[in-house]
């Protein structure tokens, strides 16, 4: 198995594809995805074009669809909701889809959608994601960070850093075997930087502290939270994703 770190979308490769792509959007797409499929919704359905969103989801009875939307933490109008994890209780999205865009995340999602696998990651769901690889061993997996708008995010790469650590210690194989590029390492290096800080860390990120304006106090301390949803969020057709069984 080789690990391959991306900060962004845009710095994929465009020419290939990994066996196995992971997403990774902390701050809060995928720690939402997978809070809403913990919760009972029968799918999260990804858009990075919110017109397309409200089209697709149109064709859904109202009783069993819900809509997303956020751009620069803000909730999109027309929305149910905007990007918050605290939001998808199972009263409200359990037996319903969740038609998702938000500004970085479903962006990450679309950007590998071709790759044979594609699951969403975040601190949250960690250990689901090292399982499922330990499982699975493919190849080589791309872990790929949402960023903010194309820059480098403190939070994504420190998720990519804590999912190659864990794998690390449970391989036993030297990590320049498993490291495919030097942003593999530096993650892990980030992450055992602020394993034992990692609200501290959401704090000092650029994009926790514009949530921390938009008064999100919450949701930066459940996003801060390790391996307390046993669910995988695993794409079943282009941008949709559902629960690993």
């Amino acid at each position: 198995m080789k690990l391959f770190t991306y900060h962004t979308p845009e710095l994929t490769p465009t020419d290939k594809v990994p066996d196995c792509a992971i997403a990774l959007d902390i701050l809060r797409a995928t720690t939402t995805i997978a809070t809403a499929l913990n919760s009972g919704a029968e799918a999260v359905q990804a858009f990075s074009d919110l017109e397309k969103l409200m089209q697709v989801s149109e064709d859904w009875p109202l009783e069993k669809r819900l809509r997303a939307g956020e751009r620069g933490g803000a909730m999109v109008a027309g929305c149910d909701l905007g990007n918050s994890p605290l939001d998808c209780t199972p009263e409200l999205v359990g037996g319903r889809r969740l038609f998702i865009s938000t500004t970085n995340g479903t962006r990450a999602l679309e950007c590998v959608q071709n790759a044979p696998v594609v699951l969403a990651a975040a601190f949250v769901n960690r250990q689901a994601a090292v399982d499922y690889l330990m499982q699975e061993q493919p190849e080589t997996v791309w872990l790929v960070g949402s960023g903010w708008e194309g820059s480098f995010s403190l939070e994504d790469t420190a998720c990519a850093g804590a999912i190659a650590h864990s794998l690390f210690k449970q391989l036993n194989r030297p990590l320049e075997e498993l490291a495919g590029n030097d942003e593999t390492l530096g993650a892990i290096a980030l992450y055992s930087q602020w394993k034992d800080q990692l609200l501290a860390m959401l704090h000092h990120a650029s994009h926790g502290q514009r949530l921390l304006r938009l008064d999100c106090h919450e949701d930066l301390k459940y996003c801060s939270q390790t391996d307390i949803l046993d669910v995988l969020p695993i794409q079943k057709e282009p941008g949709v994703l559902v629960k690993n069984q």
